[in-house]
């Protein structure tokens, strides 16, 4: 506690500071890289005229707001008001839209969600050139959700490969933008006659470890309104969610990867060579914040149906024992059960579309049960084939991977709320992808550790590459839990999923007679 308290007061600190989509979190780290005070902010988007989006008053509210919970628990914990900081870095949600013109005036709400075909951000700017948006012929400049704070502390139009990747893709060889698909998008919009060039708007390119700017004086007055925050604090590039997701769970040197597995489910596998397809947008490729190629493969379902399941068990436990059962307890013995299920689910295929899933063509979604006639109608059975129906549409993801492009992986490491219970969803999710998966103990600590530990390296990296400093100063000694699935639970998730996949022909009907 001593050594901590000194370690703050010193102005040694490191802080990452993490925008998700439901909560804003700040986390401080020691002189080891771990976690040691956190502050957060909860928000929510708003819809508005079609698009999901915060404001640029919300945004920084809560960027504040979590800042100043960060200040209050270091106040708790350690007696000393936080004044002074070594390093600082911010990421966020990718593909975001944030456009200004040459005044820096923000020229609409912030586009976080859009009903358009890719993700990426220049996939927003497009469809707002093809809709003759008023806007556009004035962009002087445009980023992310993470390029806008950063430049609000720093004055610095700089982002992180990671999440550069997210708005345009990546030329792996000299990390940067792919210089030709830029001269193809300025041709294609040339008729347009815009007094910009792509390349005039994007911002800079920084890799991890590399210097992006400091906090000036208005941007410590913006982070800490009381004006305890001193300026100069160096600032790692902001970065992306996916990739402070790699650097919490040690998966950024290639044939490594991790899945993210909550209410959305995600994986990633950093590659030892490009694709050779382009799969329609199936598979997004994205960077490592130091710039190697990765195959993302996403899923808007995961275990948000199984949610629902829960709270309809808890309300059936009330009504019978007139007490609401321990939540905590409910959630293991259910999953647990699932261990003790038949290897295929016993006949039993659920459909957890709360949502359309692009990746098995459907826009939208119907959350069904169906059982075949001698189907093993058991509570096992059943919290099994809710498991392994999270992870269908990752599967059929996966296998784009897998089998077209003969992707490797090493170790797969998994992180979020279906590793609740770590040995069953450990085992679901090896026999999903028929690959080890392992758990880390570090690995809920989540994206805002992992920026503060990319501040971090900034810092301290001396020089070395981003996966060697990561196993050496941060990895090193965490506990690590790994489940190969037995062949019989592989063979058992793919009969399920043949079955699965040929029951996506009852999703498509119940779209389309079921409102």
């Amino acid at each position: 506690m001593a050594d901590i308290t000194s370690y703050i007061e010193s102005g040694n600190a490191i802080v990452g500071i993490e925008f998700g989509s439901t909560r804003i979190k700040a986390v401080l780290i020691d002189e080891k890289n771990a976690p040691v005070a956190q502050g957060s902010h909860t928000w929510e988007n708003s819809l508005i005229d079609g698009i999901w989006t915060y404001s640029e008053k919300e945004i920084i509210e809560g960027l504040q707001s979590a800042y100043a919970d960060l200040k209050r628990d270091v106040k708790e914990k350690y007696g000393v008001t936080l004044k002074k900081l070594r390093a600082l870095g911010i990421s966020a949600m990718m593909h975001g839209y944030l456009a200004f013109d040459k005044s820096d005036r923000l020229l609409v709400p912030f586009r976080t969600g859009y009903p358009i075909p890719e993700r990426w951000s220049i996939s927003h700017l497009y469809q707002a050139i093809l809709k003759n948006e008023e806007h556009v012929p004035n962009i002087a400049f445009f980023t992310t959700l993470a390029g806008f704070i950063h430049w609000r502390l720093t004055g610095e139009k700089v982002l992180g490969v990671g999440d550069a990747s997210g708005m345009f893709p990546i030329d792996t060889e000299t990390k940067s933008y792919n210089k030709a698909f830029i001269e193809k998008f300025d041709a294609l919009i040339a008729d347009k006659g815009f007094s910009w060039k792509l390349s005039g708007i994007l911002p800079k390119i920084l890799l991890a470890g590399e210097n992006a700017g400091s906090v000036t004086k208005e941007g410590a007055k913006l982070l800490d309104p009381s004006g305890d925050l001193e300026a100069g604090a160096v600032m790692a590039p902001p970065e992306g969610d996916a990739g402070t997701g790699m650097v919490a769970t040690n998966s950024v040197a290639k044939r490594t990867g991790n899945v993210s597995a909550g209410t959305s489910v995600f994986a990633m596998v950093v590659l030892e060579k490009d694709l050779q397809k382009a799969y329609n947008g199936l598979i997004d490729l994205v960077t490592t914040p130091d710039g190697a190629l990765v195959a993302m493969a996403h899923a808007n379902n995961c275990m948000g149906e199984f949610d629902h399941w829960v709270n309809l068990f808890d309300e059936v436990i009330t009504a019978v024992t007139g007490k609401a059962p321990d939540k905590g307890k409910l959630y293991s013995t259910l999953l647990k059960s699932a261990l003790s299920g038949d290897k295929d689910c016993g006949g039993l295929l659920p459909f957890n579309y709360l949502s359309g899933e692009s990746i098995t063509g459907l826009t939208e979604g119907r959350s069904l049960f169906v059982r075949s006639q001698h189907a093993s109608f058991t509570m096992a059975n059943f919290i099994r084939s809710q498991l392994f129906t999270a992870l269908g549409a990752l599967r059929t993801g996966m296998d784009i991977l897998f089998d077209k492009e003969n992707v490797k992986i090493d170790s797969l490491t998994g992180h979020g709320g279906f590793f609740k219970t770590a040995e069953t969803g450990l085992t679901v999710m090896s026999a999903a992808l028929h690959t080890p998966v392992s758990a880390l103990e570090t690995a809920g600590e989540g994206g805002p550790w992992g920026m503060a530990v990319l501040a971090s390296y900034l810092v301290n990296g001396k020089g070395k590459p981003l996966s060697l400093w990561l196993n050496e100063q941060v990895f090193a000694t965490s506990k690590k839990t790994t489940v190969e699935a037995k062949k019989e639970d592989i063979e058992g998730f793919n009969t399920f999923f043949a079955r699965y996949t040929k029951g996506l022909a009852i999703e498509k009907a119940a779209i389309a007679n079921i409102e």
